[in-house]
């Protein structure tokens, strides 16, 4: 499934958004917390999210590219395994982001909407 959003936030502010776990529950209004011990994301940076509903995903970021504004990470629910990719682009007046993400179909589906209300927040102005 790959989700987009379009906003008026510079691409850099996005990006700083996305690389500073701090920040996710700002934007991410599905996350209460980011239990991490990294200020910044790197390969290799782990952690959990706590849920609105306290529901705990443990995370590992598998890749990050600064120059091309990437990055990717693995959650986990219990057995539930997604796989997300994030891009942030520049737009005119603003920016894009791209989230593909893989598993299983009933995950997506149930994930799809808040992720959705998450990356219009995220490119907000």
């Amino acid at each position: 499934m790959t989700l987009r959003a379009e906003g008026r936030a510079s691409a850099e502010d996005v990006w700083l958004r996305y690389v500073t776990p701090a920040r996710w529950p700002s934007w991410s209004p599905q996350i209460r917390a980011v239990r991490v011990d990294d200020d910044r994301i790197v390969p290799g940076t782990r952690g959990e999210i706590v849920s609105l509903f306290g529901v705990t995903a443990a995370f590992a970021v598998e890749s990050v590219d600064e120059e091309r504004w990437r990055w990717t990470w693995r959650v986990r629910v219990g057995p539930v395994r997604m796989r997300l990719f994030h891009e942030v682009l520049r737009r005119p007046g603003g920016s894009a982001t791209t989230l593909r993400i893989e598993g299983p179909a009933v995950a997506l589906a149930a994930y799809a909407g808040p992720a959705r209300w998450a990356l219009g927040r995220l490119v907000r102005g």
